[in-house]
């Protein structure tokens, strides 16, 4: 039998760095749709309601990628799918 210490522990450092990506990025997409969002209220503040309207979509579809990080990362860690070959 295989020493599962070492594929529980890899496993668990691949969902900390995953998370951490996971979490970077759609943060940093964030950013800068509110940015481009508030430069375009500068610009033109009589369309605000249709700008507010597509940032809120916008944003909660770059939300919906850091939830799905999530759900994949506690997959990883709580129902590990390589313990199943491993394991007799």
């Amino acid at each position: 039998m295989p020493d599962l210490s070492i594929i529980v522990t890899a496993s668990t450092v691949v969902a900390v760095v995953g998370i951490a990506i996971g979490v970077l990025l759609p943060a940093l997409a964030m950013g800068r749709a509110i940015s481009a969002a508030l430069d375009a209220l500068a610009r033109q503040p009589e369309a605000e309601s249709s700008i507010m309207r597509t940032l809120f979509i916008g944003l909660a579809m770059i939300e919906s990628l850091a939830i799905y990080v999530l759900v994949v990362v506690l997959i990883v860690l709580f129902r590990n799918p390589l313990l199943e070959y491993l394991l007799p």
